[in-house]
């Protein structure tokens, strides 16, 4: 008999496109990395010579490109999955020496160590996670630096679904000032929805890496389809020293176009920070304003108007692309899902890569966004095959009493602001 363990946290009103990197100047650098399989000694040394070693762009899923095999778990798509390294050389500016310098993975899987010119800066387990390091303390400005990342998927029947192996997602590299907006530090919300005039509500966090207090000017713009001013607003904060402090701020937007599942409506939004007469930091993104209403008897509304809620689950594979799935495919999927009359999406049973909740967004599909597949107890998975022996217990069970809570904290904090995101299930079965 299995018990269902349930909790569902519903976002009543928001928000922004803001599914990357919401801070700073950020450069996709997927581009001309080294790879090889195997637990390999000081692959992380900057005088590691990788000039043997398989050059690739990311995203990259090295477990679909393997041989099958029918002693592989059946869970992996009989896949194996192992270690795996990857390194890539950057030069850094010596005109950035002003500037904090961040590295922002959307997903490793798994247990992905990340590396900056031989130090560790630390490992993230959960292979579905955004994160981000800092790498100013370690940084050779004017020179080259080497980023490394370890990739250990040993435990390979880890999952019931296929998860892929590797840097499966997008990475980015940001230079910021020493005051900036917090890694995604910007959260709307919007109170007052009706046909004649919403009230958008924001948050802004503001981090100041310095030692001195600074007083700050954050300016919110809201523009519509031909980039027209329709909102602005503006107002100051003092941060002190090593701090993180946050501004609230409302606009209102008279005659709104909302967003919804047949018509899904993107406003841009456009947050500005100043230090004085400069310009220190600027995040943009799309805006979608609507409402959500829950009840007893009635059931869910959007904007007013109940509505059935008509969803498939999707895993984050591409089945024979594998893990590392481009946009394209993903809109192809959702367009045809919409024809058949589909209008929500449940990420199961993890959080998916940014670009499917913008789709989302864009394309009027409701999304409940779901961060694990199992809590502190295992779930049965096959080792050897399918159906063969005795199954075991890998997973995220491993890892979730240390990381659980940041996880799910960081799954709502990067997708907090999506128009299509109405909930979040933080569900778990077990035997």
């Amino acid at each position: 008999m299995k018990k269902i363990i349930l909790l569902v946290v519903f976002q009543i009103a928001l928000s922004n496109a803001f599914s990357q990197v919401s801070f700073g100047d950020a450069t996709n650098i997927n581009k001309d990395w080294r790879f090889q399989i195997g637990d390999i000694r000081n692959a992380s040394s900057v005088n590691f010579k990788d000039s043997d070693w398989r050059q690739l762009d990311l995203p990259h899923d090295w477990s679909v490109e393997s041989p099958l095999s029918p002693n592989q778990p059946s869970s992996s798509g009989y896949l194996p999955s192992g270690i795996g390294w990857y390194r890539k050389s950057i030069d850094i500016p010596l005109d950035m020496k002003t500037k904090k310098v961040f590295i922002y993975f959307e997903g490793v899987y798994r247990n992905g160590e990340v590396f900056i010119n031989g130090t560790s800066l630390g490992m993230r387990p959960n292979g579905f996670i955004s994160y981000m390091y800092e790498l100013t303390p370690y940084i050779k400005f004017g020179d080259k630096n080497i980023i490394s990342v370890k990739v250990d998927h040993s435990k390979s029947a880890d999952s019931r679904f296929y998860t892929g192996s590797g840097i499966f997602r997008d990475v980015y590299l940001i230079y910021a000032n020493p005051v900036h907006i917090d890694l995604w530090g910007v959260y709307y919300t919007t109170p007052v929805v009706s046909a004649k005039q919403v009230k958008v509500h924001v948050q802004t966090a503001l981090k100041n890496t310095t030692n001195q207090k600074v007083s700050l000017k954050v300016v919110h713009e809201i523009l519509d389809k031909s980039n027209i001013v329709i909102a602005k607003v503006s107002g100051t904060i003092n941060v002190s020293s090593e701090r993180v402090d946050t501004t609230k701020q409302d606009l209102t937007i008279t005659q709104p176009h909302l967003w919804s599942i047949n018509d899904p409506f993107l406003y841009k939004i456009s947050t500005s920070v100043y230090e004085g007469k400069k310009l220190i930091d600027q995040s943009t993104g799309s805006l979608g304003i609507r409402s959500l209403g829950f009840d007893a008897n009635k059931g869910f509304s959007l904007n007013g108007q109940s509505m059935k809620v008509k969803g498939v689950c999707l895993h984050h594979d591409a089945g024979c692309l594998g893990a590392a799935v481009p946009r394209e495919v993903w809109e192809r999927r959702l367009i045809s899902l919409k024809s058949i009359g589909c209008n929500a999406i449940r990420t199961s049973h993890n959080p998916q890569a940014p670009i499917l909740y913008d789709l989302c967004d864009e394309l009027g599909f409701l999304v409940m966004d779901e961060p694990f597949d199992e809590w502190e107890f295992p779930k049965n998975k096959w080792i050897d095959g399918w159906n063969v022996g005795i199954p075991g217990h890998e997973g995220t069970f491993e890892y979730f009493e240390k990381w659980g809570e940041t996880d799910l904290r960081d799954m709502i904090l990067r997708d907090r602001n999506h128009p299509s995101v109405f909930m979040w299930s933080v569900g778990n079965e077990v035997d």
